[in-house]
């Protein structure tokens, strides 16, 4: 019953977010925003964590799974691929690189960041 409840409430969460994306007239998908909820919803503590733990593992355990029906459905496509193939490989190829390009450059500057911080904590306690 446990796992049920927490479902639901991740599914509410969902629903949400489709209301959101039908109601606000940007370009964002329904499942970000049913994201930024969910993680604002957690972080002011609206939401403990324990109320969708062992749901969220259990979902993330299974997540390949859901990638199978699309990897079929590019099977099928073949055809219409076949064409782009070369494009489409080096755009996946750039776009990879430039996404582990600004991820580290993020990453860097929030343990930069925090590392400032804790120096200045430190000072202030001497």
């Amino acid at each position: 019953m446990k796992y049920l409840k927490q479902f639901t409430l991740i599914l509410a969460i969902s629903f949400i977010g489709e209301l959101l994306k039908e109601i606000l007239p940007l370009p964002v998908p329904a499942s970000i925003y049913g994201m930024v909820l969910l993680f604002l919803c957690l972080e002011t503590g609206i939401i403990r964590l324990s109320s969708v733990k062992e749901t969220a593992k259990y979902l993330i355990e299974i997540m390949p799974l859901m990638f199978i029906p699309a990897g079929v459905g590019l099977l099928e496509s073949w055809g219409v691929l076949y064409p782009i193939l070369v494009k489409t490989a080096i755009i996946i190829i750039i776009s990879t690189i430039v996404v582990m390009a600004v991820s580290g450059k993020v990453t860097q500057g929030v343990i930069r960041h925090c590392g400032q911080k804790k120096t200045l904590e430190a000072e202030k306690n001497e």
